[in-house]
């Protein structure tokens, strides 16, 4: 029971009657990008000085902002295509010797089994 009469019961508030107080949903849609920003551009991110953008689901260097040497771009070119080159003479070589591994592995069987038959033939003339 309380002291004072009754309980505490504060008084419902109304509804509200607009769900925003913005009137920034009234503008049309190119107004509403430019007032709240939902123009974002290209991603672009800078790297050991060098500026980078995504484009078309890769990183690209944005033109004229590699800081390096125009001979040493070359230079790295060559050495990248000298590799791939090496790469592709590597693989040859491993292929070629896989191949040889294996005739000489169908061989040695061949022996095996003609030896088994040479074996076979000998003890059924004894």
């Amino acid at each position: 029971m309380p002291f004072f009469g009754s309980t505490f019961s504060p008084k419902k508030t109304p509804p509200r009657k607009c769900a925003s107080l913005s009137n920034l949903h009234l503008l049309d849609r190119s107004t509403r990008e430019i007032e709240l920003g939902l123009e974002y551009g290209t991603p672009t991110m800078n790297l050991a000085g060098q500026s980078l953008k995504f484009e078309k689901g890769q990183w690209v260097a944005e033109s004229g902002s590699f800081t390096g040497d125009r001979r040493e771009m070359q230079r790295l070119r060559k050495r990248n295509q000298q590799l791939e080159e090496e790469n592709n003479l590597l693989r040859l070589k491993v292929d070629i010797l896989l191949d040889m591994l294996s005739e000489t592995t169908a061989e040695s069987h061949l022996m095996e089994k003609e030896l088994e038959e040479l074996k076979n033939h000998s003890r059924r003339r004894k």
